[in-house]
């Protein structure tokens, strides 16, 4: 059994999100739950929500799913569009400030 949980043009780069994702894929739910509630990355937070709707999704494909048999099969960031704005320097000139988004795409399965 496997759900899918997406999400797009989050706030904070792709590579940021790599790291904390590297340190969740192919764990079990439980323990990634874990991880992510005391890791002090910000990305976390938004990979803790998007794991819960995860587990939410194949709860509603089958409810008497068991956590402890699911695993983190799929954790992927990919890049999104950035947003350019300007901030003013010196003799007129124009500095550009780049903020990143990304999309995140996680993906359980039961493995027995």
């Amino acid at each position: 059994m496997e759900a899918k949980a997406k999400l797009s043009f989050t706030r904070g780069s792709a590579r940021k999100a790599r790291l904390v994702l590297d340190t969740i894929r192919y764990k079990r739910v439980t323990e990634a739950q874990k991880l992510l509630r005391f890791s002090h990355r910000r990305a976390a937070v938004v990979i803790n929500k998007l794991l819960e709707s995860a587990i939410a999704n194949a709860r509603v494909k089958e409810p008497k799913v068991d956590l402890n048999q699911m695993y983190v099969t799929y954790a992927t960031a990919d890049e999104g569009p950035q947003m350019k704005r300007y901030m003013p320097r010196a003799h007129g000139r124009a500095f550009m400030i780049r903020k990143q988004t990304c999309h995140i795409s996680l993906e359980i399965q039961t493995i027995e």
